[in-house]
């Protein structure tokens, strides 16, 4: 990327903290969400501020460790070391907490972090199949409307609700839009660049600033004048990326392949093409929202066949050479579903994936390059 959108995109990140604090002061309220089955179509109705708060780095570990089992995921240590040591200005920012039971860590996690922060807990069902879970998922999604209004003491009526789908579905328009500029052949964003953009874009207190970047950024990818380094080459592999959610901060997966000459031209996780939906602008705002967040396709979900239906799609998209599936330690679902994942690959594209296990630390680095080396090499 050019300096000037570098520097761009962290001046919005430190303006963008001085706006959430001016909003508070005016009243506003911020609501913190860790997942992407929270509908924060709920915040937008009654214009509070909706802000990812994933943990995504390794300094707060430590810290969460004095509590939390090493052993434990380090996503979850993360999220949980940035809350407790109070480090992260968007936690300490957030009136309350939107959590979600997509694993038994994350759960219990929640239990601890409410002691110190007012937090709600989404209640998933296991299947989206299962004739009873829209029913279950939908009753979640009524009490959590009753507990956003409480929180921030502003009724949420159809109207309001409508208007926050068709924002907020224009706000996924615009994601899905920048991360298609990767079709192109060769991909005219490197990965590390799509995912700093999308990362900071997540944080920005008003959605309508955050479509227009968007726009503007993809506008000049297409027109490549996105970077002031050399084209990107034709020779570099292309790369997906499935499994588990990255950030900055956990994108050393990323940079691995950078290095090695090749390009992550999607991302098929949380962190990506995941959030490419859109809610039905048509139906009962209720029903809209519990349909389309129960179908995302997580590794919580058995089985969770929308994952390998989008895999597929997103192969045949962005004309995929090699597939790498991404695992943070202790993430059991993703863990076990990376051999089914993996079959279905081979079975319907002839494509080996590789399915790395690691956590968030720099301690095997060199092991990953040697082992992603011998599968670019392979593809």
């Amino acid at each position: 990327m050019k300096e000037e959108t570098v520097n761009r995109l962290q001046q919005i990140s430190e303006q963008n903290l001085i706006d959430i604090e001016q909003a508070k002061e005016q009243g506003r309220s911020v609501i913190g969400f860790y997942c992407l089955y929270s509908p924060i179509e709920m915040a937008v109705a009654v214009n509070a501020i909706p802000v990812p708060l994933c943990g995504t780095r390794n300094d707060p570990i430590p810290t969460a460790e004095e509590s939390l089992p090493r052993n434990l995921c380090p996503l979850i240590k993360s999220s949980y070391g940035y809350g407790v040591s109070d480090t992260c200005p968007y936690f300490r920012a957030s009136d309350i907490i939107i959590g979600d039971t997509t694993c038994d860590g994350k759960k219990k996690m929640f239990e601890l972090m409410a002691h110190f922060k007012p937090t709600h807990i989404l209640e998933l069902p296991q299947s989206q199949n299962n004739p009873m879970a829209i029913d279950f998922w939908r009753a979640e999604i009524e009490n959590f409307k009753s507990v956003i209004e409480e929180t921030t003491g502003t009724d949420i009526d159809d109207d309001k609700l409508r208007a926050a789908i068709k924002l907020m579905n224009r706000v996924r328009k615009a994601r899905k839009a920048l991360m298609d500029v990767n079709k192109v052949k060769p991909a005219p964003m490197k990965g590390s660049e799509l995912l700093e953009i999308l990362f900071r874009v997540g944080f920005m207190a008003e959605k309508e600033h955050g479509i227009l970047l968007m726009e503007e950024l993809t506008s000049a990818a297409l027109n490549s004048t996105l970077h002031d380094d050399e084209a990107p080459k034709r020779s570099a592999k292309r790369i997906l990326l499935t499994g588990v959610p990255v950030g900055l901060g956990s994108d050393k997966i990323i940079h691995i392949v950078e290095q090695l000459g090749s390009d992550i031209v999607a991302f098929e996780n949380c962190s990506g093409y995941k959030q490419a939906f859109i809610v039905d602008e048509d139906k009962d705002p209720i029903e809209a929202l519990a349909e389309q967040y129960l179908a995302t396709p997580c590794s919580v979900m058995s089985p969770n066949e929308g994952r390998f239906a989008l895999l597929k799609e997103m192969v045949e998209e962005f004309s995929i050479d090699g597939v790498i599936d991404l695992t943070w330690q202790g993430c059991h679902t993703y863990n076990i579903e990376a051999y089914l994942v993996d079959q279905m690959l081979q079975e319907t594209f002839g494509i080996t994936s590789l399915h790395l296990e690691t956590d968030y630390s720099e301690s095997d680095t060199e092991q990953l390059k040697v082992r992603i080396e011998a599968y670019l090499e392979m593809l």
